[in-house]
């Protein structure tokens, strides 16, 4: 069964700069599509459409614009945020030729349970994405790694040891680790360092003679 590609209704725009912060009160999102050899628009999209859409797919997986009853398959590209709120403010659609391959960002998910985590180390995530390149229909919205085979503290899981769909190719390194195993480290105690006599403050140096004992040599002269 061909899955199907989520559908996006966005309209040409002619608002833009400053006066785009005016469409985002009334839950307009401004966007542009570009590619090779088609000539950018200026859209709007419907935010809460929109970030329906961009939450499911990502930057990796075919969107069709429908503009103007014209369907265009895009790819999200450059997703810019609120640096307060966070939301989605601004995004680039790149129009994608559905037979041309293209190189592509993928998120990775690790699944599973990792033995020697249970046993009390600690799993180490060092990259939630890798570059693959396929044709845009054949690309995968993520890739899922099950961890549940690292048993010892040198295990570690690469790019290389991911198995994709023959359609799909690595572009990223071989060797870029993806996730390992790390010991936890042991906390250590504070050591209190031992003062030379010499290094205390004159205002808390007792004289000879000073302090209890010497106090009650002083009551026995008296």
């Amino acid at each position: 069964m061909t899955h199907q590609r989520p559908q996006l209704e966005v309209t040409k725009r002619e608002i833009t700069g400053r006066k785009v912060k005016h469409l985002r009160k009334d839950g307009i999102t401004p966007a542009g599509i570009y590619g090779n050899g088609y000539d950018s628009i200026s859209i709007s999209v419907n935010t809460r459409q929109l970030d329906k859409i961009y939450d499911e797919v990502g930057e990796s997986g075919l969107v069709d614009l429908m503009l103007e009853g014209t369907k265009i398959p895009v790819l999200f590209r450059n997703a810019q945020y609120h640096p307060v709120g966070g939301n989605l403010i601004h995004v680039d659609c790149f129009k994608v030729n559905l037979k041309e391959k293209i190189v592509a960002t993928v998120p990775v998910e690790l699944i599973g349970e990792a033995p020697i985590v249970k046993a009390g180390n600690i799993l180490v995530p060092v990259a939630s994405e890798i570059e693959v390149e396929a044709l845009p229909a054949d690309l995968p919205e993520k890739i899922e790694i099950d961890i549940s085979n690292m048993e010892t503290l040198e295990a570690m899981i690469t790019a290389g040891d991911i198995k994709l769909d023959e359609k799909v190719e690595l572009k990223s390194s071989a060797d870029l680790v993806i996730v390992k195993v790390e010991e936890p480290k042991e906390e250590e105690e504070p050591v209190a360092e031992e003062v030379a006599p010499g290094d205390v403050p004159a205002t808390e140096q007792k004289a000879p003679g000073e302090g209890e004992e010497g106090e009650e040599k002083k009551e026995e002269e008296k």
